[in-house]
């Protein structure tokens, strides 16, 4: 997942105080001058390259999948975060000017030079505090997109949805052989769960989808642009309906669901009347029952036949 590596954004606290902390040692193996013009270049040397590191260790959102990009968009809003990256990309090309001013300044006697230096220092810790909301910005940003569901859009997938209690879950363990994980998006209760499944050598993932597509009413802004991030990956999507309305849900509303699944999403779906050992009165593309084994391989079968997945060949 693009995400999960982002390090941890230092605070501008930490920065400057790493930054001065290794010039007082530089400053310590010279004398004269020479100490004085080899803390500032330390100094100015660990803040640009620190500061070039927080922005370079982000993807680039113009090449980022439209999946992770709609699901960044909806946490940490992809327009505020690119700010952030450019002013601090501006801070780390500051320290180096800096540098370059106050290096060519930095002669004639020692009390002179220290006095340049200490002016050089607080010019660049200036500068740092200028992106310390940038800063602290990004890293709550890191804190948010790091524990998103890890999703391969490249990976062919079958996406499940129905009610709650409709058997999503069950079926999705039942058929994977890779540990179901589950995790939330952030500022929602919206949770998700992946997990992948081996036929003819290929590897499909499942994504159950508790929290997001259960239900029909109105739902807030970020599970909107989940639920739109969620289009950009689904190869095929069962909708799971339990017609003995053992869930505790009306048939007329599961169906009502399935059919706002339908037209929300631009690939097959496919009903799947799920708890068919209770009832089967429901026209639908598959029978099944988890409990009782009936149709699990069949209804697998059935999805992967609707992704229709080829792979490139070499």
């Amino acid at each position: 997942m693009i995400f999960e590596d982002l390090p941890t954004t230092p605070t501008a606290e930490e920065l400057v105080d790493r930054a001065f902390s290794r010039a007082a040692r530089a400053g310590r193996a010279k004398s004269g001058v020479e100490a004085q013009r080899s803390m500032l270049q330390t100094a100015s040397n660990v803040l640009s390259d620190n500061l070039e590191h927080v922005v370079t260790s982000w993807p680039d959102f113009d090449t980022v999948d439209p999946f992770y990009y709609e699901l960044a968009d909806a946490i940490v809003e992809v327009d505020e975060l690119r700010k952030s990256l450019s002013e601090v990309g501006w801070a780390s090309n500051q320290t180096d000017e800096i540098k370059r001013e106050y290096q060519g300044r930095l002669g004639g006697d020692v009390e002179t030079a220290r006095k340049l230096r200490k002016q050089a220092f607080a010019r660049l810790a200036d500068v740092v505090e200028e992106v310390a909301e940038d800063l602290d910005r990004l890293n709550a940003a890191r804190d948010e997109l790091k524990v998103l569901p890890d999703i391969r859009p490249d990976e062919p997938t079958i996406v499940v949805a129905g009610f709650p209690n409709v058997g999503k879950s069950t079926f999705v363990n039942r058929v994977t052989n890779a540990r179901h994980e589950t995790a939330s998006y952030p500022f929602t209760t919206t949770r998700i769960g992946v997990g992948h499944l081996t036929r003819e050598h290929i590897r499909y993932q499942l994504v159950d989808t508790p929290g997001l597509l259960d239900r029909e009413e109105k739902r807030n802004e970020i599970e909107l642009q989940a639920e739109s991030a969620l289009t950009h990956v689904a190869d095929c999507v069962l909708v799971f309906v339990d017609a003995s309305e053992a869930c505790g849900y009306p048939l007329s509303d599961q169906l009502a669901l399935r059919d706002a699944v339908a037209e929300r999403f631009d690939v097959p779906v496919l009903t799947v009347c799920a708890k068919a050992d209770r009832s089967r009165d429901i026209e639908a593309d598959h029978y099944l029952s988890v409990e009782s084994e009936e149709g699990i391989e069949e209804t697998v079968s059935m999805a992967v036949d609707a992704v229709g997945y080829e792979p490139e060949l070499p």
